[in-house]
């Protein structure tokens, strides 16, 4: 899963081109493949004019939200006489999903061109680059090539000549998932406790170190310098007709398909023919029995549900989940979905950061709920009760983490209640043993 597949002929390759390729690590590499030009044209254009183009080509933020990319940037404030700060989101965290590692592994200088485009476009003289704490490798590879685009004049105080100041640092986590929620990223820059900030004020008002801030995650920049050497309406027609979900998606998928990887489509590709066409499929003499598209902490999908799906912002709306960060996880007919449902709300209750009670008290009580569940000692009500406490979580908290571990419950629970009804019936045998 970690080393690219062999490109299919249904990609369309942009920021995965050149997965794989040793020699895009280095900057000499990069430069031979067209990398800087896009920095050198934006550092020509007016700071309101990059903002401009990258409004124009209706990039989303491909973190999970899927805000528009040009519209944040444009909230910044102008000429307050305050340092600003642009915080790339290399946390990746989320289960399922695998493609920013993959960016920085391999292509680390799109990156570092991307931040700097962006830097340069909010008034940034600082990007912090936040990468998750167990990525030793992406980690090794985006330190050695921050040091030669100093080395190059890329960065430093005199970016490519220009006379911009553009600094770029590598902060490492410590391993909380929680530290992904932008808020709580840039607490944790500051040297405190990862707990995600209530809002207002928003990061654009007072973000790191109380100045004004962009956070975007690493697929989001790493698009900058191609809408930047192509236009954006280049970007815009990318996509198979829908006007909000413009250019292309990395898609991680996990699971049980025959091969699973990063795959780059075009908004608006079919996941059926991305599961079956390009992943092969499912594994020998099963069949598809569930999906979660966007990572683990959106809705669960049923294989019917699958078919008619369109894989953009709307189109997995409008199939009952979310494209979320595109971690597809597949699952096929011998799933157990209590079981998976069950692990997923022990994650979020292991990384909860405890600071609200719905969440704290929440995330504990439905994995006790479903542990139980799983013993065969369950309670016909437990169903209801988990219902109930997944209401309680959603909406109501600082951060989305306890939604999260809500939406498998309450989805799971809505489209696969046979299987809990088997456990709570005694029609199947425990699958866990109580402590």
């Amino acid at each position: 899963m970690g080393f690219p597949h062999p490109s299919h002929p249904k990609e369309t390759p942009v920021l995965s081109k050149h997965f794989g390729e040793a020699a895009a690590r280095t900057y000499d590499g990069w430069v031979a493949r067209g990398g800087y030009t896009a920095l050198t044209k934006a550092l020509a254009m007016a700071p309101e004019a990059v903002i401009e183009e990258v409004k124009a080509s209706g990039l989303r933020g491909r973190g999970g939200a899927g805000f528009p990319t040009g519209l944040k940037w444009s909230f910044m404030p102008k000429g307050d006489g305050k340092p600003h700060y642009l915080v790339c989101n290399a946390d990746e965290s989320e289960p399922g999903t695998f493609k920013d590692r993959e960016i920085m592994r391999w292509t680390p200088h799109q990156l570092i061109e991307g931040c700097a485009i962006a830097a340069y476009a909010i008034g940034a003289e600082r990007c912090y680059v936040y990468i998750r704490g167990e990525f030793t490798e992406p980690l090794r590879v985006m330190q050695a090539a921050v040091a030669e685009a100093y080395a190059k004049g890329v960065l430093g105080a005199n970016a490519l000549g220009s006379g911009t100041r553009i600094d770029v640092v590598i902060h490492r986590g410590a391993g909380a998932y929680i530290c992904g929620e932008e808020t709580a990223m840039m607490n944790s820059i500051e040297g405190r406790r990862g707990n995600p900030r209530i809002k207002p004020p928003f990061p654009a008002q007072a973000g790191l170190f109380a100045m004004p801030t962009t956070i975007n995650n690493v697929e989001t920049l790493a698009s900058v310098p191609h809408i930047i050497n192509r236009g954006g309406e280049w970007y815009k027609q990318l996509s198979l007709g829908n006007p909000k979900s413009t250019g292309t998606k990395l898609i991680s998928v996990c699971g049980h398909v025959q091969r699973p990887g990063n795959y780059e489509v075009t908004m608006g590709t079919s996941m059926k023919e991305l599961l079956y066409d390009m992943c092969g499929g499912m594994l020998p003499g099963r069949t598809l029995k569930a999906v979660i598209p966007g990572g683990s902490s959106v809705p669960i999908m049923t294989a019917t549900e699958v078919e008619a799906c369109l894989l953009d912002y709307e189109g997995v709306v409008a199939c009952g989940s979310m494209l979320g960060s595109a971690g597809m996880i597949v699952m096929d007919d011998s799933t157990d979905m209590v079981y998976q449902i069950w692990r997923l709300a022990r994650f979020y209750a292991h990384e909860s950061c405890a600071q609200c009670t719905q969440c704290r008290e929440g995330t504990a009580w439905t994995t006790k709920i479903l542990e139980r569940i799983l013993a065969g000692q369950g309670k016909p009500a437990d169903l209801q009760l988990l219902l109930d406490l997944s209401d309680n979580m959603t909406g109501k908290t600082i951060c989305v983490l306890s939604d999260s571990c809500a939406a498998p419950i309450v989805s799971g629970i809505q489209k696969f209640r046979s299987e809990f009804d088997a456990y709570l019936s005694g029609a199947r045998q425990p699958a866990l043993a109580m402590a």
